[in-house]
């Protein structure tokens, strides 16, 4: 794998053979390191590869970014970014993935964590038990195909509409909870049968909820725009669009492997199959996507609601008190303005295990994080810590508005399940102070915190290479996984 040092935090990969634009990484070399070790050992799943074939793909623009959280996936990186022109680009399946618009919504509470650390193990029960997770679990909204064509078509705003939640969580949500351009029709029977019963709950993996304290803040402006403060409680929420987004990924990994063909684009990896932008194809894809992004939206909107009711009546809040700090997702395609070559474009942008990160002035931002630019959530594991960042004018300019998402693994599931029991890292968590509730030892197993890259390695990268800024540092007081 040839590379040159563009500086301590950037390096290049230079376009070479059918690579129409370079690789660009973001990583330090501590972090590049391993990256390279699995380039040269010759391991057909790599990530720096991956970058090199999303830089082969029709139609991208200035390079195919690794940003510092970079590890394989399917076909794209996870961390991997890609931006395509309307006329001569196309949209890859593997650049949203399977779990479309998986992502992350902080709730910022008035407490402090004088007031929920002594009463944090009947907060972990309870929220154990009022939000439904786990391999296969169901929700309490029963739904025909009618009511998820309107969870598809509505997003955030089904949910609302049904008593979950506050008005304003539309405000701080990402497309104002509901994606434009969704078709029901791009979606299988198939793929909305699976969510009849799944609107509302956590799912497994590395899906999360996660009660935190602010231990830390670094970016004071930007905090007291957020509303946030050293000693306060907040909660993430991080999942997406559960059986339905997979059963589209499932689908459309059939329909453009056919687009591809038809369209004489050459596959590099299977989950690398695509369509122009603009066939019937392409456009039948984003389509779907965005009802895939819908329908995580109503989802974490959903959840929201439940854990408020976990909360609220044990400390005497009201609802509204619980408010939402901001709900991105990182697992997306979608339309975006963008400053390239000296003049603003419409581009598609592809985030894989990358959030949206726009900084200071754009109008997307809402109006009171406008001037600071909105929150990105770093999820590290359930041991360590996260952090809260933001987009900067530089990560504008070089990876379109892209920030990282979280650590980054450093070890499969599969690797990771050898290594620790389940039983012994519920354990360590407590000798940490952190109570840990969940419904399968070895998914406690695959997400233990040494599977991780370290969080703080991924960070400061991101920092000291200008593309996105800290805000606050959070630590876990309770986690509940799948």
């Amino acid at each position: 794998m040839e590379y040159r040092k563009l500086s301590d935090y950037v390096w290049e990969i230079p376009q070479t053979g059918d690579m129409l634009v370079p690789g660009r990484i973001y990583a330090s070399e501590e972090l590049l390191g391993p990256l390279l070790e699995d380039s040269r050992g010759g391991q057909q799943w790599n990530a720096l590869e991956q970058v090199r074939n999303v830089a082969s793909l029709p139609g991208i623009i200035k390079a195919s970014i690794g940003m510092p959280d970079l590890h394989p996936g399917y076909g794209f990186p996870i961390g991997g970014v890609g931006a395509f022109g309307i006329d001569e680009g196309v949209v890859a399946m593997g650049g949203v993935g399977f779990d479309i618009n998986c992502g992350v919504r902080v709730l910022a509470t008035p407490l402090s964590a004088d007031d929920v650390r002594p009463r944090k193990e009947e907060l972990a029960d309870r929220l154990f038990g009022g939000v439904p997770a786990g391999l296969g679990s169901q929700g309490k909204l029963r739904l025909t195909v009618e009511g998820i064509d309107e969870v598809l078509r509505k997003g955030a705003r089904f949910a609302l509409d049904r008593g979950f939640g506050v008005p304003d969580d539309l405000e701080y949500t990402e497309e104002g909870g509901c994606m434009e351009g969704a078709d029901p029709e791009a979606v299988s029977l198939k793929a909305k049968q699976r969510q009849f019963r799944q609107v509302g709950t956590l799912g497994s993996g590395n899906h999360y909820l996660e009660v935190q304290e602010v231990v830390e803040v670094h970016d004071r402006a930007a905090a007291a725009a957020y509303g946030i403060e050293e000693g306060q409680i907040l909660v993430a929420i991080h999942c997406g669009s559960r059986a339905l987004g997979h059963q589209i990924g499932q689908d459309y990994l059939q329909e453009l492997e056919r687009a591809s063909k038809k369209y004489d684009i050459p596959v590099r990896e299977r989950e690398l199959v695509c369509a122009p932008i603009r066939s019937p194809e392409g456009e039948r894809y984003l389509s779907a996507v965005a009802a895939g992004v819908n329908c995580a939206l109503a989802n974490r909107q959903t959840i929201a609601h439940l854990v408020r009711d976990a909360m609220a009546p044990m400390f005497s809040l009201p609802h509204e008190q619980i408010r939402t700090l901001y709900d991105v997702g990182h697992n997306n395609v979608k339309w975006e303005r963008h400053a390239i070559d000296g003049r603003e474009r419409q581009v598609l942008v592809h985030r894989k295990g990358s959030t949206r990160a726009f900084g200071p002035g754009r109008p997307e931002n809402p109006a009171r994080y406008r001037e600071v630019g909105h929150p990105i959530f770093i999820g590290g594991t359930m041991g360590t810590s996260s952090y809260i960042m933001r987009g900067t004018e530089r990560g504008m300019a070089e990876v379109f508005g892209s920030g990282v998402h979280g650590a980054g693994r450093a070890l499969s599931r599969k690797k990771a399940k050898k290594k620790w029991h389940g039983n012994q890292v519920a354990k360590d968590l407590a000798g940490q102070g952190i109570e840990l509730r969940a419904h399968s030892g070895p998914g406690v197993a695959e997400e233990a915190p040494g599977a991780y890259k370290k969080v703080e390695l991924v960070v400061d990268a991101a920092v000291q290479s200008g593309i996105n800024a800290t805000v606050a540092r959070v630590f876990p007081l309770a986690c509940i996984k799948g």
